[in-house]
This record gives structure tokens, sequence and C-alpha cells, in this order.
């Protein structure tokens, strides 16, 4: 890859991956203070103001990085919302929602990214910048709902998933959260985690396509 493709690979997928990571974790701060968590909108987090929600890793070096290691895709992470669930009203059944909420945006996002890549493709065809930048922004966000639903805490969807376990199952299962990083870290470089999520991903994808563009 060189250097001209390198600056293009970056500029098509920048706009669409600092918007999916904002609205995710916004989407979580909002739906909080719904169900009666202040923690996120106390501390300025309920923003669409990317500055808000950016990590230098996250949201910086590694999509940077993976721009320039021609990985095929760009991936990348905000600072993680506050949410103090002990704030809920109903902190078992709330915490689904405001778990969901973030995965939740990420559909919204991509479906209209992939409204915008038929405008793209009825405009200037296949190739366009803005039909590069359209499925760029489907593919960011149909990868952050589907690795962030992953049913392992911390992600989203062990969130999900603790709320939907009766109480006792729950409370054993939470008891993994500690190690969840170090296991889900495992389950990447091992590439067993590959084969669980990437035919989800292709599957919503092939349906966005059908759906808005062909």
């Amino acid at each position: 890859m060189d250097f001209g493709q390198i600056v293009q690979s970056i500029t098509v997928y920048a706009l669409p991956l600092l918007f999916a990571i904002t609205l995710h974790e916004a989407a979580h701060g909002y739906a909080a203070r719904k169900f009666g968590d202040q923690t996120a909108f106390m501390l300025g987090r309920i923003s669409m103001n990317p500055v808000k929600h950016i990590d230098p890793v996250g949201t910086i070096i590694v999509p940077l990085a993976m721009a320039l290691l021609n990985t095929g895709f760009i991936f990348g992470w905000a600072k993680p919302v506050p949410v103090n669930f002990n704030n809920l009203r109903n902190p078992k059944k709330d915490m689904i929602w405001v778990a969901a909420a973030g995965p939740g945006a990420n559909l919204v996002m991509a479906v209209f990214w992939a409204i915008m890549a038929r405008v793209a493709l009825e405009l200037g065809g296949f190739g366009s910048f803005w039909w590069l930048m359209a499925i760029a922004g489907i593919q960011v966000n149909v990868i952050l709902m589907v690795f962030n639903l992953f049913p392992l805490l911390p992600l989203d969807g062990g969130r999900v998933l603790s709320g939907l376990l009766p109480p006792k199952l729950a409370w054993e299962y939470n008891k993994i959260e500690p190690y969840g990083m170090f296991i889900l870290i495992g389950l990447i470089v091992t590439g067993l985690l590959s084969p669980i999520i990437f035919p989800i991903i292709q599957m919503v994808v092939q349906w966005l396509v059908t759906l808005f563009i062909l």
C-alpha cells in the first residue's frame, strides 16, 4: 500500500469511525439518564462532541495502525461512558437497555450509511469518495455492533446477558468480569473470536446491502 492509498484509507474511515464510537458512547449515557442515572450527564458525556469521548489509543493510535498495516478494515473504541447501575430505577432490567443502547446506535448509523451508499451510487457510481465512505460507515458500525454484543463482560453483550439471567446465575456470571478483557484478548489472539463474529458481521452487512443498496 503506497502513501496515497494510506491517506485515502484514513480519510475514508475517519469520519464514520469518529461518529460510530461517539454516538455509541453518548447513547449509553442518554439511556442511563432516561432510566435514572445522571452520572454521564453530570460529567458532560451525553454529547455529540467527539473530543468528549476520544481515547488516545482506541480512537487514534489503533485505527491509524490498522490503516498503515492495511488490515482491510479499521476498528477503534472511545472512552467508556461512566454508568452507576445502582442509580437505575430497576438496575437489573434497566441495565439491559443501557447496554443495548450503544450497539443500537451503531445499527441506526449502519442503516444511515447504507442509505447514503445508495445515494452515492446514484450520483457518483462505484468507487467515488462518498461511496467508499458510506461503505466504510456500514462496515465500522456493523463491526462495532456485533463485537460489542458478544456475550462476555464487560462488553455490552455481557451486560445484556447478565440482565437476562436469573439473579443467582447472573451473580455467578458477573464473577467473570475481572477476567473478561483477558479472555477477550485471548480469543482475539488465538483467532477463536473471528469465526464466531465475522459470519454474523457478513450476514448483517449483506442484509443492509440487499435492503438499501441493490
